[in-house]
């Protein structure tokens, strides 16, 4: 497994779950990016959590031991702003339900957050999500609004378990209004994708980093790259007996992957 991981030159990296469970670090964060630095690796945070700038991130790495910078982060909050265009070419408009970070990002993309009479409403996790939030974002997309999510995840690992994630909230607005979303984050290939730009990565020489098969495996693969799963997230054994999607490596966290990796060079 350690000549595998030599032939890897670039990695995308989730968080959840890989760097940190809710608000509690993960063991061997700082030692593995040091790793990642001495060996010149490039790599990129690419997150489907949206409800934090990429600053944050950096911030939480730091306090961690492991130092970052904006450039190696790519939340799929970023990521929705950098589609957006592509999608809704005349939208300035966007009633956004879901955290700082999501208007953050549209709004340093140049986007108008509003409550009302929206070309586009955005969504992603929201922990402080309540019935008026749901109804007003419902009744902009029934009334003709661009529904976008930056991710579907149903659930996410926080500290205190499993919990609804922002797919629990994309299927909410689709039972109210009957429109499905368009969606941006993992298992899209957009975000692998931008990442890659985003490194100036070989494709061939990069994998996807993380600890959820159907978004982080699958999605990695479906883009071209190598794929390594980490057991100290959402994904089980039992879940990955069960499971269709099977990733090019498995280990138990990122201390036992750093010492494989290790033996390589």
């Amino acid at each position: 497994m350690s000549q595998f991981l030599k032939t890897i030159r670039a990695l995308v990296i989730d968080a959840d779950g890989v760097l940190w469970r809710g608000n509690h670090g993960l063991p061997g964060v700082a030692e593995f990016f040091d790793f990642l630095r001495v060996h010149q690796i490039k790599f990129v945070i690419a997150t489907n959590n949206s409800a934090h700038p990429a600053s944050d991130v950096v911030d939480r790495l730091a306090r961690l031991g492991a130092k970052i910078n904006e450039n190696n982060v790519l939340t799929s909050a970023q990521a929705t702003a950098l589609y957006l265009p592509r999608i809704a070419p005349t939208a300035t408009r966007v009633h956004v339900l879901g955290g700082r970070g999501l208007s953050d990002a549209l709004t340093k993309a140049g986007y108008n957050v509003v409550e009302q009479n929206a070309d586009v409403v955005a969504v992603g996790i929201d922990v402080d999500l309540t019935y008026q939030k749901l109804k007003v974002a419902s009744r902009e997309i029934m009334r003709g609004a661009k529904f976008i999510g930056t991710n579907a995840d149903k659930t996410f690992p926080a500290a205190d378990g499993i919990v609804p994630g922002a797919g629990a909230i994309l299927a909410a607005l689709e039972t109210v209004t009957g429109v499905v979303p368009i969606v941006v984050g993992k298992p899209e290939r957009i975000m692998f994708d931008l990442a890659i730009d985003k490194m100036n990565a070989v494709r061939e020489d990069a994998a996807t980093l993380g600890d959820r098969l159907e978004t982080d495996i699958l999605g990695g693969q479906r883009a071209g790259l190598k794929s390594i799963l980490v057991m100290s997230g959402v994904t089980t054994p039992a879940i990955l007996t069960q499971s269709s999607i099977r990733p090019d490596a498995v280990f138990d966290d990122l201390i036992a992957l750093r010492a494989d990796w290790q033996r390589a060079y």
